[in-house]
């Protein structure tokens, strides 16, 4: 039988779709090999989400396969950055192969697993050490800073990876396990943190919170000498499939930022692609009133260019390029 996906497109076996040869014509997409999905529905998915398609069209064809890296990530909780290109498999014990855009993995340590939905998958410290070890840095942290909001122990990178068979990206563990922090409540923050860093501003407070005029307004980043905001994503928070709410949305937030211009002192906004090119960001900081503590660490802003494991750059994409869960897709 067809199964529909929590994003209500309805993946069709080849023995579902009737008369293939016909398929193109009664507009169906083919998600891969024998798995298709109705054509319109398909272009109208967001990467990640056409990427989770993609893993559960390989759920439906494989005898219970076990998914790890970004293919756990989507289907659980972690963040997506983007389309990945290819599906991850885990094989315990086995050889690492390829078939196809599916990429099956060898691997000498027992990894936890959970399902969801029925579908198995690597639990989610292994998957974000497993992500940490791959990923461009600054994704890296976002995901490590994903994995400690959402699990129930403090976690130590570093040491998750220097127990694993695993000898890969133990320096970008170590490098991630400093800096990660359940605080950062998305993303944005995460990869800002990453950023601003790389930059050479000094390091800021995370989640303040300003009592002012009846109201308490948190803001994402505050440096408190020079009495600075920061605030990652600007505008970019609200549902603009919304008109009312997103008008209500920004008259809050004009009133809120007025408020805080008024107690505290300048505010720096920025989105994503700020972000991702780092001079606009860093130009922001600097009209708010902050100046570099030491020079910018150009080779690590140069990884911010392309996320080499998607389909396309990351930073190509005009909204916030990926599935961030935690703070709502």
């Amino acid at each position: 039988m067809p199964k529909p996906t929590h994003h209500q497109v309805t993946l069709f076996r080849t023995r579902d779709a009737g008369v293939l040869p016909s398929a193109r014509r009664r507009g169906l997409a083919r998600v891969r090999p024998g798995v298709y999905a109705d054509g319109a529905a398909w272009r109208a998915l967001s990467p990640w989400d056409r990427y989770r398609h993609r893993v559960e069209a390989v759920a439906l064809t494989w005898d219970d396969p076990v998914f790890c890296l970004e293919s756990a990530a989507v289907l659980g909780t972690l963040p997506v950055f983007g389309e990945p290109r290819d599906v991850h498999v885990l094989d315990s014990g086995g050889t690492s192969r390829r078939y196809g855009d599916v990429v099956v993995h060898g691997s000498m340590d027992d990894a936890e697993t959970v399902r969801h939905d029925g579908i198995a998958a690597t639990a989610l410290v292994p998957t974000a050490v497993a992500l940490c070890r791959v990923l461009p840095p600054a994704f890296a942290l976002a995901v490590a800073d994903a994995a400690l909001r959402q699990s129930a122990e403090s976690l130590d990178f570093a040491a998750l990876g220097r127990a694993a068979a695993d000898r890969r990206g133990r320096r970008r563990l170590d490098w991630v396990h400093e800096r990660a922090t359940a605080v950062a409540e998305s993303v944005g923050e995460s990869v800002s943190r990453a950023v601003i860093e790389w930059l050479g501003f000094e390091a800021p407070e995370l989640q303040t919170a300003f009592e002012h005029e009846g109201f308490t307004d948190r803001v994402d980043f505050f440096w408190r000498v020079r009495r600075v905001i920061g605030e990652s994503d600007g505008w970019g928070k609200y549902d603009a499939d919304d008109p009312r709410a997103m008008k209500a949305h920004f008259v809050d937030e004009k009133r809120r930022e007025d408020r805080l211009r008024r107690n505290e002192g300048p505010m720096a906004r920025w989105e994503w692609a700020d972000m991702m090119r780092g001079t606009p960001l860093g130009d922001k900081l600097s009209a708010a009133g902050l100046t570099p503590a030491r020079p910018a660490a150009r080779a690590l802003l140069d990884t911010l260019r392309s996320n080499p494991r998607s389909v396309a750059p990351s930073a190509s994409v005009g909204r916030t390029p990926l599935r961030d869960r935690a703070a709502g897709e």
